[in-house]
């Protein structure tokens, strides 16, 4: 079993802070890093630049998906970004501390309060 990284930016840190905490309670994550970031892009014909916060979701390659799935039902931005980086090689005790991380996750794991 390997381990997928997902990536996604948020608007702030107190809206990523709680669906962070809502995946990692549900086994889907089992860990979320959380950095401020100044992003350039594109959004309806105008250049804008924007303070945002990014977003490193660990999991397994078992729950990748359903961890996008995940991400994309909170997400407040209209088109959120949410790609996946593979990963070729991890220490086996980093590797080991995600997988019995998200063992958990399943399908009473989602249950409970929005993120």
């Amino acid at each position: 079993m390997g381990i997928a990284v997902v990536l996604s930016t948020f608007p702030d840190a107190d809206q990523l802070a709680q669906i962070a905490e809502k995946l990692v309670r549900s086994g889907l994550a089992a860990c979320v890093n959380m950095m401020p970031i100044s992003s350039v892009y594109e959004w309806e014909g105008r250049v804008r630049r924007d303070g945002e916060y990014l977003a490193i979701f660990k999991t397994t390659d078992r729950n990748r998906k359903t961890l996008q799935k995940a991400i994309l039902e909170a997400h407040p931005y209209d088109t959120p970004e949410i790609a996946e980086i593979s990963v070729a090689s991890i220490n086996e005790p980093y590797l080991r501390w995600v997988v019995d991380s998200t063992m958990r996750a399943g399908s009473d794991s989602l249950q409970g309060g929005a993120a």
